[in-house]
């Protein structure tokens, strides 16, 4: 059987998903997608986990990463904006280091966010929270999953509304680093940087969203997510036409987590459909000349 489709934003136990590595490629069989790409928050260890188990031959795989960084000078934008890089050399030593920044401001982030839920009554320990995480890198969405199996919350994304998410009483914020610096590693390292998901950067209006990929695009943007589950059928045309203006790639993904979102499903998100292989085929043309299926 011939296979149909693409998922390029997913996340495994290495970060805050709930599928392993090996699990992910099983599954992307079953669904008979055709290249998949692992972007985890801030670590490659789900990639290199997935490389040296190996790759079924049926499909491709595109080394991948998701980063969270400030917005560029001049915008406003609360909360982070999240650069993905594609193709990227797993063994690239100031993209390692930089990730082993990140990791370490998110590791202290958790006593912070846990000690606000307990001033406000609610019984979350650090213990459960590392336990949730397993061998994973521990953050917001595992001190959900806790609060939803102790009954504080009815769902990740209620945890999230009432308690975690910005503005919220236990919400606390993270040192970040700028997106220049992101995009500038993500290149050296022979990937090609994507704005991530732009429907979800809190803005007013469509012209911060290009007054925001004309200032990224500067500093070395290639492409922007444009098919993404939250993204409207509207805003999906938008987002390809403002990616044909800027000359920037199209890519898309589900930002499949397992079951912390369990509405997600890989390869076709909330059910609107799978992404095209061309999108694929484009993207790798960006890839610099290490092999981007093999780090």
């Amino acid at each position: 059987m011939k296979c149909s489709g693409i998922d390029l934003h997913i996340h495994s136990t290495a970060s805050d998903g709930t599928v392993t590595p090996p699990e992910i490629l099983q599954l992307a069989l079953q669904r008979n997608l055709c290249a998949i790409s692992i972007t985890d928050h801030d670590t490659l260890d789900g990639v290199k986990d997935a490389l040296a188990r190996g790759i079924p031959d049926a499909i491709k795989f595109l080394t991948g990463i998701e980063i969270s960084s400030d917005p560029p000078p001049g915008f406003s934008i609360p909360g982070s904006l999240h650069i993905l890089g594609y193709g990227i050399s797993t063994e690239d030593r100031p993209l390692n280091r930089m990730l082993d920044t990140l990791q370490g401001a998110r590791l202290n982030r958790n006593p912070k966010i846990i000690e606000r839920l307990n001033q406000a009554g609610l019984d979350v320990s650090l213990s459960e929270v590392l336990e949730k995480a397993g061998t994973g890198q521990a953050g917001r969405p595992h001190i959900a999953m806790v609060m939803v199996e102790k009954g504080m919350a009815a769902s990740v994304n209620e945890a999230f509304s009432l308690f975690l998410g910005k503005g919220k009483p236990a919400y606390v914020d993270k040192p970040r680093t700028a997106s220049s610096d992101v995009i500038r590693t993500i290149l050296n390292a022979g990937g090609v940087p994507v704005l991530a998901h732009p429907g979800l950067v809190e803005s007013e209006s469509s012209e911060t969203i290009q007054r925001l990929v004309d200032s990224l695009k500067q500093e070395g943007l290639k492409g922007i997510e444009v098919y993404y589950p939250r993204h409207t059928p509207a805003l999906i045309e938008e987002y390809k036409d403002l990616a044909r203006r800027n000359d920037l790639l199209v890519t898309g993904g589900s930002d499949f987590h397992g079951s912390v979102y369990p509405d997600i499903e890989m390869g076709s998100g909330n059910g609107a459909g799978s992404i095209p292989y061309s999108i694929f085929e484009e993207l790798i043309k960006g890839v610099a000349t290490h092999d981007p299926f093999q780090a």
